[in-house]
């Protein structure tokens, strides 16, 4: 009896040890609990409808775990695809993805330029080319005189589709005739239309500047405010106006956004913006906010002396061996130096009343309006 019992012990377990060793999850035993083999095969035929039930219950679980692992899988690939567009609106998929290029392509423009550079190359090109500027240009200032912050600001307003010589031979008899802000905002239009004739769109300068005038006495006091904010709520007053004003009246930092700042900071793929609001944060990226101002002086002088608009100086340019677009103008040195303008070229500067160490450089002063 004790055999007989150890026999069916072994028997018993042998199938239970197969059926969780077996790699398919298929079951080895039939549903009575006897273990499977030849003589098996028939017994499943004849087993009920009922009885056929049982092991389609036990594949179900296989089954679904299959399907629940599935949309796992799914959830992690979303996952690790959103990141990118979580401050952005993602109703449906394609909004999602429609969003996550718009974001790239704006990350790539703020960090990458049009020519391929790595981000760390850009900066170290654009530093040096500010470096070399500041060594050939190392009395640059602003080219508008002024004598105080409001002047600068009129001054500044008034350089618009002009150039900054033809406001210098301008602004004397303005200001000599309405010295404060207080007497331009009360001045006869049609008397500062004729004064500001020389430096074209008068009317439309005339109503600006009597407009700011009047901004500056019923809401500041008489003062021109020293806070970005507050400028560009004057009439006639951008970014660019306001960063002058900043910068050179009150040693705050800021990137002059002009033309001649466009043409080159484009030439030389430190960015591909056009509008110049996005110049501004591009360009203001790639340096120390300390050399902003002196930045914008070294660009603005370089492109009004050298780097021109349709003949640039290609032959005659100290930064020549950083520039992609070397090739664009003169090539020739000989050719190259008679295209130069200004002091470069041996001929006066913008200003009427320039600072002591541009005197000292070698630079000449403007002549005054009407001069021979």
């Amino acid at each position: 009896m004790k055999k007989t019992a150890k026999k069916v012990t072994k028997r018993a377990a042998t199938p239970a040890a197969k059926s969780a060793e077996t790699p398919t999850g298929k079951p080895t035993e039939t549903p009575t609990g006897k273990p499977t083999g030849k003589k098996a095969a028939p017994a499943a035929k004849k087993t009920t409808a009922g009885k056929k039930a049982a092991p389609a219950k036990k594949a179900a679980p296989s089954k679904s775990a299959a399907e629940k692992s599935a949309p796992a899988k799914k959830a992690a690939v979303t996952r690790k695809v959103k990141p990118a567009d979580v401050v952005l609106p993602a109703d449906t998929a394609v909004k999602a993805d429609a969003a996550g290029k718009k974001a790239a392509s704006v990350k790539k423009i703020a960090v990458r330029p049009p020519g391929g550079e790595s981000p760390t190359a850009l900066v170290r090109r654009a530093r040096r080319i500010n470096r070399e500027l500041a060594e050939v240009y190392p009395y640059a200032h602003p080219e508008l005189d002024f004598e105080n912050p409001f002047q600068l600001l009129v001054a500044t307003v008034l350089s618009a589709q002009t150039t900054d010589l033809r406001v210098n031979q301008t602004t004397p008899a303005l200001f000599a005739r309405y010295p404060t802000p207080e007497d331009l905002a009360a001045a006869d239009p049609e008397e500062v239309e004729q004064i500001l004739r020389p430096c074209g769109f008068f009317r439309a300068k005339t109503r600006s500047v009597i407009g700011l005038s009047k901004s500056l006495v019923e809401n500041f006091g008489g003062e021109v405010p020293g806070r970005l904010e507050d400028l560009v709520t004057l009439p006639g007053v951008g970014r660019k106006t306001a960063f002058v004003v900043l910068g050179n009246a009150y040693g705050r930092p800021g990137v002059t956004v002009d033309t001649h700042f466009q043409r080159l900071v484009r030439r030389w793929q430190w960015t591909d913006e056009t509008d110049p609001d996005k110049i501004e944060a591009a360009v203001g990226a790639l340096f120390p906010k300390s050399e902003w101002t002196d930045l914008s002086h070294h660009v603005i002088w370089h492109g009004r002396r050298i780097c021109h608009a349709r003949k640039p100086a290609c032959g005659a340019c100290p930064i020549a061996p950083l520039c992609p677009a070397y090739g664009e103008g003169e090539t020739d040195p000989e050719k190259a130096r008679k295209l130069l303008k200004y002091e470069k070229g041996g001929f006066p500067g913008q200003r009427l009343n320039p600072p002591q160490a541009y005197l000292d450089a070698g630079g000449k002063p403007a002549p005054p309006l009407g001069a021979a």
